[in-house]
């Protein structure tokens, strides 16, 4: 009865809701149906609930594998450089566009941060080869210039973690900005007025007003980005490594790896990536759970649920 008499209440509220509901229910849950792939030896002439059951046996492509626990650890390494330089990078963006006081050009800097974002993936991994590629790369011809030896990239494995980091700070710091300022635009001013008639400068105030305040946004988003740490940047590393296995050792991450499995002639190619992308999910699932019972236990205002 409480569901039923909450419904005729706020009636209209929850009609405004429904499309999104609708469209969540659409396109997120009645998906997850196809993790069932991951059971089975799928068939496409005989669809999905007419191929047979196979139990655990498509994880076995992956697990029993040599390449299983390479991607996985690079697919976590190279996840958490992203989040630790796209979490750093994105605040400092958030705070120096905060300090800015003139109008006009604190939105012409932020459009100018921003815009990166919306440039198309393909631009960028067609701007980093141009910049990278062999003798001809820009860099390359910069070092030229200044009697340097050329450095041949995308045959050097070590050097990629920090390029892909860097592309991926350059392209995402400004959007990821945006929920940092506004944020930061919701504080109150009193608590700055107050720490400066107590004789506080700027940086003591950054120190102990606007950190702390930003803290649980900062552990609500890395909680989220935590929750995908499995799931590598695909359009990113595939879009500028390809099918270079020189760079595989340092590059191949878990979608890569099962992009290529399924590009294979193998008949139950499907399923085998349906297992992969099942792992990951249930994994990002117990990883998000155990850090957000952590942030619980150590500050539970914190938490994401």
């Amino acid at each position: 009865m409480g569901v039923w008499r909450e419904l005729r209440k706020n009636k209209w509220l929850y009609a405004m809701a429904l499309p999104v509901v609708i469209y969540v229910f659409t396109f997120s849950y009645v998906p997850m149906s196809a993790h069932l792939l991951a059971f089975k030896q799928f068939i496409p002439i005989k669809g999905l609930w007419g191929s047979e059951w196979v139990g655990l046996d498509n994880l076995r492509f992956f697990f029993t594998g040599p390449d299983w626990l390479g991607v996985t650890v690079n697919t976590i390494y190279l996840n958490l450089l992203f989040m630790a330089a796209g979490t750093a990078c994105s605040l400092c963006i958030a705070l120096l566009l905060n300090e800015i006081r003139h109008a006009y050009f604190k939105k012409v800097t932020q459009s100018l941060v921003i815009l990166p974002h919306f440039i198309s993936i393909v631009v960028v991994n067609l701007m980093v080869l141009n910049f990278f590629n062999g003798q001809d790369g820009m860099i390359n011809r910069m070092f030229g210039q200044f009697g340097a030896d050329p450095v041949y990239w995308f045959q050097t494995p070590a050097v990629w973690p920090g390029l892909l980091t860097l592309i991926f700070v350059w392209k995402g710091a400004g959007w990821g900005s945006i929920i940092y300022l506004a944020t930061l635009t919701g504080f109150s001013e009193e608590y700055y007025e107050s720490a400066r008639i107590d004789g506080a400068n700027r940086l003591r105030q950054l120190w102990h007003i606007t950190l702390p305040l930003l803290r649980p946004t900062i552990i609500v988003l890395t909680l989220l980005g935590l929750g995908r740490i499995f799931y590598g940047d695909f359009g990113l590393i595939y879009g500028i490594i390809g099918d270079n296995s020189l760079l595989f050792d340092s590059t191949d991450v878990i979608d890569t790896y099962t992009y290529r499995s399924l590009r294979s002639t193998n008949m139950n190619s499907y399923s085998n990536a349906a297992a992969v992308a099942l792992f990951q999910s249930v994994m990002g699932l117990l990883t998000i759970l155990f850090f957000n019972w952590v942030v619980r236990r150590v500050d539970n205002d914190s938490k994401l649920f």
